[in-house]
């Protein structure tokens, strides 16, 4: 792996991010699949290497930061540095019983699914960073939706799932300021509705689809754009 681009995408053992790996691959990268799950990360690896794809598996708990510190070295004897990553890892939260209702909203739902979507991916970027500052040209994408856009406040009413995506935005606009003097470019993307588990596979967009921009946002050239949100129609108003 050591004389190629490497990327690691989080949450890459299905939906769209195992498509952003296939895509990230398809385009020369050699891909770290991160996630919980021995059985489905190591199904994911050789789906993918069975397409072609240089991929290795990570085992990867964006809630832990034991766990993030020993991917963290995984990457690091695998590749010595990293060129790309994805924070694709997320979770929606349970909705019964008015859990996501703001107006009978349950702060523990609140905290599980931002530790999963906002400090999970503070986390293994803090943890990545040291490896993504040895490489050329680092990207590093977040994973957002509409939902999070308080200007657009699309999808149904779930006041912890919209909320950390509000947060996960405003979380990258500041890494990239605090990169601003750097070869680090960060930027939010949102997929768009996937048919994915997260959404019981009615919506009318595939993975691949929703992939498209993440991969476009982790290959930007030099002086591409940093801090924003995007999708494929372009910036996203939020």
């Amino acid at each position: 792996m050591n004389d190629k681009r490497i990327a690691l995408v989080t949450g890459a053992n299905k939906g769209i991010g195992l498509a952003i790996a296939r895509g990230l691959g398809a385009v020369g990268f050699a891909v770290a699949v991160g996630a919980r799950d021995e059985g489905r990360r190591e199904a994911a690896v050789e789906r993918l290497r069975a397409e072609g794809v240089d991929a290795v598996g990570v085992a990867l708990d964006v809630t832990s930061d034991e766990s993030v510190a020993a991917a963290a070295k995984v990457v690091e004897q695998v590749a010595g540095r990293l060129d790309v990553l994805v924070n694709n890892a997320g979770i929606a939260g349970r909705v019964d019983e008015g859990a996501q209702d703001p107006t009978t909203l349950d702060l523990d739902v609140v905290r599980t699914v931002l530790d999963t979507n906002v400090f999970g991916a503070v986390r293994v970027t803090n943890a990545m960073l040291p490896l993504l500052r040895r490489a050329r040209s680092p990207r590093i994408v977040n994973m957002s939706s509409t939902m999070g856009s308080l200007v657009l406040r699309t999808g149904p009413v779930m006041a912890a799932y919209a909320p950390s995506k509000t947060m996960l935005n405003s979380v990258t606009a500041q890494y990239a300021r605090a990169l601003a003097g750097t070869n680090v470019i960060v930027n939010a993307a949102c997929p768009g509705y996937v048919a994915t588990d997260f959404t019981g596979f009615a919506a009318p967009r595939t993975p691949e689809q929703g992939a498209a921009i993440a991969i476009r946002l982790a290959t930007l050239p030099d002086d591409g754009p940093r801090g924003g949100f995007f999708d494929d129609a372009g910036a996203v108003p939020w």
